[in-house]
């Protein structure tokens, strides 16, 4: 089974737990609406990736986990485009779930997938109880507010933001999460993998600010120059432009180097390589060229 498909079935297995059994029809309508379509996924296939490159004994556990991680993503964006943060009238191409169907059911939305990405993983992963205790450690501090997207996303509530803190937590820190519960999955030694993931969520966050920078909404399917509007830290206002997609390029070599000993270490290294370059569209690196 590819990669898509098993984490679309992992995806709606998950939601038919929440929305199939007494959920109130528009609570589940907007939560099938925050995850489906998707977007890259790039933190479950991340997650996947890992997984498999430790041996993946266990594809039920790496599936909850994969899936468990994308669920709080998407929760995340929930509550990032509410009026109170972003006031995103649009993600993905259409109207943000706050506009869909109104801010009360869109705060629900999000606590509902992040309460059901811990469930997921309770049933998955109750078969073999130590890693499921180390998946619910991780998956909860890449999460919580002491460093992870909860405290990224308070940081923007401060007067003074450092940049890497507030990339590492509010975007590095599910990426960590992504890469530790793949491996946890797969029963190999998870803070192993903890610089690696970092390093690719900081890539994602530089990219992700260089599109907010210089990327049409049309292009990226959501509104552009938000950084700027609402004073947040960026990297391409840092940096400018070229000096973030230097930055980009650094960190992507970091990651590659920084993945730790494992069987599928050089299928890994070059997938990384290959996903990174799609994280900026290829316009905006010509035009710094």
């Amino acid at each position: 089974m590819d990669v898509k498909t098993r984490l679309e079935r992992a995806l709606r297995s998950a939601l038919a737990l929440s929305t199939e059994a007494g959920c109130p029809p528009r609570l589940a309508e907007a939560m099938r609406y925050a995850v489906f379509p998707g977007g890259h996924r790039i933190r479950p296939r991340l997650a996947l990736a890992v997984a498999w490159a430790c041996g993946d004994d266990d594809p039920d556990a790496a599936d909850a986990a994969a899936a468990s991680i994308e669920l709080l993503h998407c929760a995340s964006l929930v509550h990032d485009d509410m009026p109170c943060f972003d006031d995103a009238a649009t993600r993905r191409g259409r109207p943000s779930v706050h506009r869909a169907f109104g801010e009360p059911t869109a705060l629900l939305v999000g606590d509902g997938l992040i309460v059901l990405a811990f469930e997921l993983l309770a049933l998955q992963a109750a078969g073999k109880p130590r890693r499921l205790a180390n998946l619910v450690r991780i998956v909860a501090g890449a999460v919580g507010a002491g460093g992870g997207i909860v405290g990224g996303q308070a940081w923007e509530c401060e007067p003074f933001v450092p940049l890497g803190d507030y990339h590492r937590a509010k975007t590095g820190a599910l990426f960590a999460g992504a890469t530790m519960a793949g491996a946890a999955a797969a029963g190999a030694p998870a803070d192993a993998w903890r610089s690696f993931g970092n390093l690719i969520g900081e890539a994602y966050q530089v990219a992700d600010d260089i599109a907010d920078f210089a990327a049409t909404s049309e292009a990226i399917g959501k509104p552009v120059g938000r950084d700027a509007a609402l004073g947040r830290p960026s990297a391409a206002l840092e940096l400018g432009l070229a000096g973030a997609l230097a930055r980009l390029d650094t960190l992507v070599a970091d990651a590659a180097a920084a993945i730790p000993p494992c069987p599928g270490r050089t299928s890994l290294e070059a997938l990384v390589v290959k996903e990174c370059k799609s994280f900026v569209p290829a316009e905006l690196a010509l035009s710094a060229a």
